[in-house]
């Protein structure tokens, strides 16, 4: 018996201000960045409406971007806010990645860069660039416990606009 393809969903932050005000991690979404975030959920409900898990950068311009972006997707995924996905690199993202529960079979990771990009160029082995508010749908038959190198498909790259 084959696995099924589990799916990997990433998606960067909308488009952030900068306030004066306000340190990196307190960044809010800037107006385009309000427009973006609900046409990544449009985009979601019509080629990845199965997640069963958002894992979540708690940085306010990553938590507006799933605010505005989850009412537009019927699913209604368990949704957590972890830590370690604020400026994670690559292989921090693939231990966060590690731990997702093994009956979930689509998982979501909105995140920042350069940490995004980089984790697929390292599950897929090509290049990405992740613009502000893009999407990259990986595909793997392996357990999350067993993702690593070169182990993913890239099966489709989106840059949902408002």
């Amino acid at each position: 018996m084959v696995d099924a393809q589990r799916k990997l969903v990433l998606i960067r932050h909308a488009k952030s201000a900068w306030p004066d005000d306000a340190d990196d991690f307190d960044r809010p979404l800037a107006t385009r960045g309000r427009r973006d975030a609900p046409a990544v959920g449009h985009w979601l409900r019509d080629h990845a409406a199965a997640i069963e898990l958002v894992l979540c950068s708690p940085a306010i311009r990553a938590r507006q971007t799933w605010e505005l972006a989850a009412p537009e997707i019927p699913a209604e995924p368990k949704l957590k806010y972890d830590d370690r996905i604020y400026v994670a690199s690559a292989r921090e993202l693939l231990s966060v990645i590690h731990e997702i529960p093994p009956t979930v079979m689509t998982a979501a990771v909105i995140g920042h860069n350069p940490g995004l990009e980089d984790l697929v160029s390292l599950l897929t082995g090509e290049p990405a660039v992740l613009k502000t508010a893009a999407i990259a749908v990986l595909s793997t038959p392996n357990p999350w416990s067993a993702i690593g190198e070169n182990c993913a498909t890239a099966v489709e790259f989106a840059k949902p606009r408002g």
